[in-house]
């Protein structure tokens, strides 16, 4: 990446926390904005084939926005992220209690996650690392975990995250990054005219609360079969839940470093995404809870459907499915997942 890594201040936390902004630009006029409050992806700004530059990334101009409740825009989820049975796990013999704070189950790491942390920052060459170090009981997780996320934006236009994270007592973990996008820009109302391809040929099916029943299904034949791209406005009004839409686990056919695993294509404004992670696991997310009721950059109201998330994971609730990937990491270990999200200019 040519130029200098911008850092500039974006406010302070009620506890005194000062939190700061990172400014990742390219020679290809792509801007990736961090910051240390969540580890967050604030925006992501991309030309379109006219080169006219928009900010594909829902999300809010000032820490405010973060502060407050919201549906986890653009930040880390961990040290679980997606959501497990009824806030409870064994592991090696002892039962852990955790936060229930979805329904019936625990989401996203609890109360307060990974997410709602300032995490420590720096400039480390051409990239920005954050680190957070979660205690021994945080939120009910046993052993103390020290987590990194490391940020790369490329000349290739791709956002290139490394996750790793060692802990000193065995734990479950499974990070996340939890943006929204909207290629057509943040602020347009739906992603209708999205064309949405996952290259995965089985699912886990969930049950009224979204959480994963143990199943893994195939897709062939089903609403769930997106192997060949399909237009969001012809399907999401269609896959039944509780609001209409996805929010599923799509299990990617051929797991390895970077591999596809999903591809998102805007045709109006000739944008393209596409998604390449070492993850068993890609939960697609088509913001079914959206009600306007969030207020974001350029005071947009975020609406249902308006925006979509590709959070690539270990299937949800693995700890507690034995025949699900693992997600339990050791003393000794070291977790490393890696994500990137590649945009395709004209």
């Amino acid at each position: 990446m040519s130029g200098k890594i911008s850092v500039e201040d974006f406010g302070t936390t009620p506890e005194g926390r000062a939190v700061q902004r990172f400014v990742l630009r390219n020679n290809n006029n792509v801007c990736l904005k961090l910051i240390s409050y969540g580890a967050t992806i604030q925006a992501i700004e991309v030309p379109d084939k006219d080169g006219t530059v928009a900010d594909v990334t829902l999300g809010f101009d000032t820490l405010d926005g973060y502060l407050g409740k919201h549906p986890y825009m653009g930040v880390v989820a961990g040290r679980v992220a997606n959501r497990i049975a009824k806030g409870t796990f064994s592991l090696d013999g002892q039962e852990y209690k955790l936060a229930v704070n979805n329904g019936p189950n625990h989401l996203h790491g609890g109360l307060k996650g990974f997410s709602h942390y300032v995490w420590d920052s720096c400039v480390d060459g051409d990239s920005v690392k954050f680190t957070y170090v979660s205690a021994d009981g945080e939120e009910g997780y046993p052993g103390e975990v020290t987590a990194q996320v490391t940020y790369k934006l490329t000349n290739d236009n791709e956002v290139d995250i490394q996750y790793q994270a060692t802990t000193t007592k065995a734990t479950p973990i499974n990070l996340t990054n939890h943006a929204y996008f909207n290629l057509a820009g943040q602020s347009e109302p739906t992603i209708y005219d999205h064309v949405i391809a996952i290259m995965a040929d089985k699912y886990t099916p969930t049950d009224d609360d979204a959480l994963t029943t143990g199943e893994i299904c195939g897709v062939e034949g089903t609403l769930w079969d997106l192997r060949e791209g399909v237009r969001m406005g012809d399907r999401l009004n269609s896959v039944p839940g509780k609001e209409p839409g996805y929010d599923h686990n799509f299990c990617i056919t051929q797991p390895g470093d970077k591999q596809l695993c999903a591809r998102a294509h805007h045709p109006a404004s000739g944008r393209t995404m596409e998604v390449r992670t070492n993850q068993p696991g890609v939960q697609f997310y088509t913001a079914n809870y959206l009600d306007g009721t969030v207020v974001g950059k350029g005071r947009a109201k975020y609406n249902k459907h308006s925006g979509f998330c590709l959070e690539t994971q270990v299937y949800p609730d693995a700890i507690n499915k034995p025949h699900f990937p693992n997600s339990v990491l050791r003393p000794g270990e070291t977790y490393h997942h890696h994500t990137s999200f590649k945009f395709v200019l004209g």
